[in-house]
């Protein structure tokens, strides 16, 4: 009964929006409701053109008034309505209706579905884009219990009709990789994108579940959207669920840490909390409002030219293991990530680094692309309420503690350094623990893969056994070792 995957279609053979459409009226087993508002019918349309709709849309509406639409699917509790939270009702309230007024005994062979959409389009005055919600809760088999695939989009286009179409396109590519490329959830996300432009529509937060979806880590399924240039930043939870950035950034005070946590140790949790304990109590932050992220870049998930899924998950685990909300981003400089920051807060924000990375922004290698060069860099680095939170560093050869200080960058980049500086936006972390300095990720990960001892006693309460009970990073139980030798 269940739909069998065919396999890839060659990028030059992809078949139309109509022919897409086409193929889901002809199987006679799948039937269902659309549901979508803000927006229009944009989906539906294409079903309702391309022939044969009659045996596939059990009802297609619009519950495009907002009373109306609280009359159906309930009042939301923050008075929105372009949420998660609607989409999943709508998705809930539609499907229970298909149940209710379709018998299954009359047709034991259907396999239900419910799409849905809820979305704003630009405004009048252009000053806001727009975003929405899209989702489909449907079967593979009838036998089976419902799946669900949930994505946020933001709209990049400047015209609400091109929005429309878009959106609509995407539609049917959702409705049509549901049912016929869900086996490859990765591929099913590139599919998403077929016949239209990566820079006209970003996805930046999808969900799978259901039995069809058992296996799949929504975390991997987020860093395909960065790989597949479909989005520039995804945020994830300790509990491994995708978290929408503006959900989570929005009017927040913001504290980000960046590193390769590849492992996550002491240092890095002493980072955090020290530069935590400095930005709560800055007089511009409001502690109930501070979101603290670890950020990864993409440059750093990439091992000889290919992005290392494994080794992501297990730095990723880690994290989440520590409690921590990770964000991986294709943010190679810093400007570009505090911009990214404030499409979604004005608050005070704050970047805590070591000293070599402080290194690196004065480095204008990273800067050659930018017009106007480290100058521009920096104008928009520092022209937003930002602050610096520098741990320090121990040079190895001679024990000197290096900070804000002595810290040394190229001479040509003196003056601007002392500008910054002295401008107030570094701030030296002094109650940092003097006993970890010593302490490097690159000397942890080499300690691991050659099973030497005491690596454990660098890394944070609990990190150890997991990279052990896990066997992370290359790690090899002295009993393994002995049977491979």
């Amino acid at each position: 009964m269940a739909i069998v995957y065919k396999g890839d279609t060659n990028i030059e053979n992809v078949p139309s929006i109509k022919a897409k459409a086409l193929r889901i009226n002809l199987n006679s087993q799948i039937y269902g409701t659309f549901a979508e508002i803000g927006a229009g019918q944009e989906t539906v349309r294409h079903f309702f053109r391309s022939g044969g709709a009659s045996g596939t849309i059990a009802k297609a509406m619009s519950a495009y008034d907002k009373d109306f639409s609280d009359a159906i699917y309930g009042i939301e509790q923050d008075r929105r309505y372009v949420t998660e939270a609607r989409l999943k009702k709508m998705l809930t309230h539609e499907m229970k209706l298909l149940n209710t007024r379709i018998s299954r005994d009359k047709h034991p062979d259907k396999m239900f579905f419910c799409f849905a959409n809820t979305v704003a389009t630009i405004d009048f005055a252009k000053k806001y884009k727009g975003h929405g919600w899209m989702g489909i809760k449907y079967q593979t088999d009838p036998t089976q219990d419902y799946n669900e695939i949930i994505l946020h989009v933001r709209f990049h286009e400047n015209d609400a009709k091109l929005q429309q179409e878009t959106l609509g396109i995407m539609g049917v590519n959702l409705i049509h990789g549901a049912f016929y490329k869900y086996n490859n959830p990765k591929n099913l996300l590139k599919y998403l994108y077929d016949h239209i432009d990566k820079d006209k529509i970003e996805i930046d937060t999808i969900n799978f579940s259901g039995p069809q979806f058992d296996d799949v880590d929504n975390r991997l399924m987020s860093l395909q959207l960065l790989k597949n240039g479909m989005t520039e930043a995804v945020i994830f939870g300790p509990d491994g669920n995708n978290i929408l950035p503006a959900r989570l950034l929005y009017k927040k005070n913001i504290l980000a840490l960046r590193g390769s946590f590849r492992p996550v140790t002491k240092v890095n949790m002493d980072m955090y909390q020290k530069s935590y304990d400095i930005f709560i109590r800055e007089n511009k932050v409001d502690v109930d409002k501070t979101v603290v992220l670890f950020e990864i870049t993409l440059s750093n998930l990439r091992a000889e030219g290919e992005i290392d899924e494994q080794d992501f998950m297990d730095r990723a685990q880690l994290l989440g293991s520590l409690g921590q909300t990770v964000m991986i981003s294709n943010f190679k400089e810093y400007y570009r990530l505090v911009e990214y920051f404030s499409n979604y807060s004005k608050e005070r924000m704050a970047l805590t680094m070591g000293v070599n990375n402080l290194v690196d922004i004065f480095d204008e290698k990273y800067y050659r692309h930018v017009s106007g060069g480290i100058l521009e860099a920096f104008g928009k680095l520092f022209y937003r309420d930002l602050k610096v939170y520098l741990y320090p560093m121990k040079r190895k050869e001679t024990g000197e503690l290096v900070n804000s200080n002595n810290i040394k960058v190229h001479p040509r980049m003196k003056e601007l350094y002392k500008f910054f500086k002295y401008n107030g936006k570094m701030v030296d972390i002094f109650d940092f623990d003097n006993d970890i300095l010593q302490i490097f990720s690159r000397t942890v990960l080499r300690m691991i893969a050659s099973n030497e001892e005491g690596w454990e006693d660098m890394l944070p309460d609990g990190v150890a056994e997991i990279i052990k009970e896990k066997h992370l990073f290359g790690y090899l139980q002295q009993n393994e070792l002995i049977e491979k030798e």
